[in-house]
C-alpha cells in the first residue's frame, strides 16, 4: 500500500499535480455569489417559461380570482424593479405596486411582457453583479422592514420562485412542460 501511494505521489509530481488534494479556489464573496446562483436559475426559467407559453394563453386564469398568466409575469418584472431598486439605494426605473406604474397591470402583450420582464433582469443583474458579502450585511428599509441587503436580493428570489410554482401550474394546465422539467441532453 505504501509504495503503491509512493509511486501516484511521484507521477502527480511528474505531472505539475500536488499529492495532496487542493480544494478549488473559493469565490472571494460566498454569499452573495451563492444568492447570485441561485437568481440565475430561477430567473432562467421565467425566461424560458414566459417565451414558451403561446401569446393566446398569456390572458389565461385557472379561476377567476387569480393572476393570469401575464399578470404573473407582470408582478414578477414589478417586484424586480422595486426590490432591486431598493438594495441599490435608487427609485425603480420603472413598474411598481401602484396602478400608476404597475407592469402587472398596464403590459398585456406577450411581446411587451416579455420586455418587462427582460428589463427588470437586467437591472437585477446589475445589482447581483455590484453586490459583495459586506455590501450585503449593510440594511435597507423595505417594505418587509429593516433588511439586510443581500436577504432582500434572496427574498426576491424565492418570491421568484414563489410565482414560478403557479407559473408551472398553469403551463401544466395547457399541456405544456415548464422548462425546469424538461429533459437536456
Amino acid at each position: 500500500m505504501m509504495k503503491k501511494s509512493l509511486l501516484i505521489s511521484a507521477c502527480l509530481l511528474a505531472f505539475g499535480a500536488s499529492p495532496i488534494a487542493q480544494e478549488p479556489a473559493s469565490p472571494a464573496n460566498p454569499l452573495s455569489a451563492g444568492a447570485k446562483r441561485s437568481y440565475d436559475i430561477i430567473k432562467g426559467y421565467i425566461v424560458k417559461a414566459a417565451a414558451k407559453m403561446p401569446e393566446e394563453h398569456y390572458a389565461f386564469k385557472p379561476t377567476p380570482d387569480v393572476r393570469s398568466f401575464g399578470q404573473l409575469l407582470g408582478h414578477i418584472a414589478d417586484s424586480n424593479f422595486v426590490i432591486c431598486a431598493t438594495v441599490a439605494g435608487e427609485k425603480a426605473p420603472m413598474g411598481g405596486f401602484d396602478a400608476e406604474t404597475s407592469l402587472e397591470q398596464s403590459k398585456k402583450t406577450k411581446a411587451d411582457l416579455s420586455k418587462a420582464l427582460a428589463d427588470s433582469f437586467a437591472y437585477c443583474d446589475k445589482v447581483h453583479a455590484g453586490m459583495t458579502d459586506a455590501a450585503g450585511a449593510a440594511t435597507t428599509k423595505s417594505f418587509v422592514g429593516e433588511i439586510a441587503k443581500l436577504s432582500f436580493l434572496e427574498f426576491n428570489t424565492h418570491h421568484d420562485f414563489e410565482h414560478y410554482g403557479n407559473i408551472v401550474t398553469y403551463m401544466r394546465l395547457k399541456g405544456l412542460v415548464p422548462p425546469s422539467s424538461e429533459r437536456t441532453q
